[in-house]
């Protein structure tokens, strides 16, 4: 693993004409936001030693560097997903380049199902923590102390400095948001009544099916993070509805100027 990721780190230090420090993973919510990187150089994925290729509907296949402002970023269109086959070390290992190469914040989308009966569709949750219900853990096999400690501790794996730059944004913009802990589950079914219940019994206010590996990893790394997810359904008792993958984009593509809003503003900051 290790030397995959120096080979690819090798290949995109090649490419590179800036220094990026800030990461981002374009998930739903966040796809418009591509279109505000100026400076822009583009790789896709098919091109990069290494690289998973995504297979996902509505999500792209390419790393973007360039800027967001005043401040040089590297974005990731299309994210990889545990449903989709990958193992856990192909669905992270775009985390473990990034640090390689210098990055040392890390912002995350997503959609995800609401379990909070206080929340309602559209709603932007800002991630303040994450069950992890995934069947593989990322970590899992040997561990290169040159990554990350064996035991790494997340008791902080969002980052709260952040978390209230963020409030502050949205609160600016008059953004209504909402705060949460995120559960990360296999997929790709969409949940049952009986497992929304669960989810909010054990604590959760959200459910989706990405993000709590890609953060684990970079947390692992020493990597600052900030996530923020859309509530495109609901899984609260007498709100549940049939839902689609169309159904869920839709909503959040309605939901992404507010979001591209926050972290556009919120990258600015760390600047």
């Amino acid at each position: 693993m290790l030397q995959k990721i120096n080979e690819t780190a090798a290949y995109l230090r090649s490419r590179m004409t800036t220094q990026p420090r800030v990461g981002i993973i374009l998930g739903t919510g966040l796809g418009n936001l591509a279109t505000r990187i100026t400076d822009r150089m583009e790789i896709p994925y098919g091109e990069i030693p290494n690289f998973p290729i995504s297979t996902v509907e509505g999500h792209s296949g390419k790393l973007i560097f360039g800027k967001l402002g005043d401040v040089d970023i590297l974005a990731m269109q299309g994210r990889f997903h545990f449903y989709e086959g990958y193992e856990m070390k192909q669905v992270t290992f775009p985390v473990r380049v990034m640090k390689a190469i210098g990055i040392d914040t890390l912002f995350v989308s997503n959609a995800s199902g609401g379990v909070n009966p206080d929340y309602e569709i559209g709603d932007l949750m800002i991630i303040t923590d994450h069950i992890n219900l995934f069947p593989e853990h990322p970590l899992r096999g040997k561990n290169y102390n040159e990554l990350g400690p064996r035991f790494p501790e997340m008791s902080a794996a969002y980052d709260h400095k952040l978390i209230e730059q963020a409030k502050e944004i949205a609160a600016k913009n008059n953004i209504r948001v909402v705060e949460g802990v995120y559960v990360g589950t296999q997929g790709p079914t969409f949940e049952t009544p009986a497992e929304y219940h669960y989810f909010r019994a054990i604590g959760g206010d959200a459910v989706g099916m990405s993000t709590v590996p890609e953060v684990i990893v970079a947390r692992h790394a020493g990597m600052r993070v900030f996530g923020m997810s859309i509530i495109t359904d609901l899984g609260v008792p007498g709100k549940i509805v049939e839902v689609s993958h169309e159904e869920v984009q839709e909503i959040g593509n309605r939901a992404q100027p507010l979001m591209t809003l926050i972290m556009t503003e919120l990258i600015k900051k760390t600047n």
